[in-house]
């Protein structure tokens, strides 16, 4: 099992600014974006990497409140962001895991995802469970449609592929995945530690250069969820995760370069 190491910037929104594994950097990145320069309350500066998307990915704040706000580091390598309604800390341990507690008020819904935007080729596939139950999104800015996985409405997910000008969101009710993309593989793993009771999901974004309208681009990502919607103003029953009455939600990412799906 190869390596796996995890570099952020706790200034700038705690974004992860790389994610080597197995002797490979696997974060997608847009230079030049002037993401530095961003404060809460300003429009999403898409510069790639993997971004804490909390309490939405879409919706308002768009991506979260999180990612414009500076985070804090302790002497132990914890690194922390507190926001109007919740606080959110993150501790990189080795082995490739990433512990997670959010503390908020109980009852407090939210959406977690790990916005991770991936360099890969057009030879790349993302496994997941066959049969999966899944929320596709067939442009960027429609609603979710039921399907399955891997082909939700007829339409295959599994496969990146050529720039096509398409751009294609989904949620799938799984919480591991696998990409492939040669002989190079990255896994993902969630798990909760506390107040299991919490929906888990595997989000994809497959922008094949149809996204944005103006000046659109290549990028693919694979997200780890609390929660199955993008929206949490569209959350239903148990489409969010929920803060028990203990205060506090943990858990935990892990990413290898074993393939733990079928």
């Amino acid at each position: 099992m190869g390596s796996v190491e995890i570099v952020t910037d706790a200034v700038h929104g705690g974004r992860w600014t790389s994610l080597n594994a197995g002797g490979r950097e696997w974060l997608w990145r847009r230079e030049g974006t002037g993401r530095e320069d961003v404060v809460p309350g300003d429009a999403f500066v898409d510069a790639g990497g993997l971004e804490e998307c909390v309490p939405t990915v879409r919706g308002t704040p768009d991506h979260g409140d999180a990612w414009p706000r500076a985070w804090t580091r302790d002497g132990a390598g914890t690194e922390s962001v507190s926001c109007e309604r919740f606080s959110l800390s993150r501790t990189v341990q080795d082995g490739g895991r990433v512990d997670y507690v959010l503390s908020a008020d109980p009852g407090f819904r939210f959406v977690w995802a790990a916005h991770a935007l991936l360099d890969l080729s057009e030879r790349a596939t993302v496994r997941l469970p066959g049969g999966a139950s899944t929320r596709l999104y067939p442009t960027a800015n429609d609603s979710w449609v039921q399907g399955s996985w891997p082909a939700p409405q007829g339409a295959r997910l599994d496969c990146f592929g050529p720039d096509d000008g398409t751009a294609v969101g989904a949620v799938v009710d799984a919480s591991r995945a696998c990409v492939h993309d040669g002989e190079d593989r990255l896994s993902f793993a969630l798990d909760v530690l506390e107040a299991e009771e919490q929906p888990l999901s595997i989000a994809l974004w497959r922008n094949l250069g149809g996204f944005p309208d103006t000046a659109p681009y290549r990028s693919c990502g694979v997200e780890p969820m609390l929660g199955r919607v993008f929206d949490l103003a569209e959350a239903g029953p148990g489409d969010a995760a929920r803060v028990p009455a203990s205060g506090k939600v943990r858990w935990r990412l892990t990413l290898t370069t074993a393939c733990n799906c079928p």
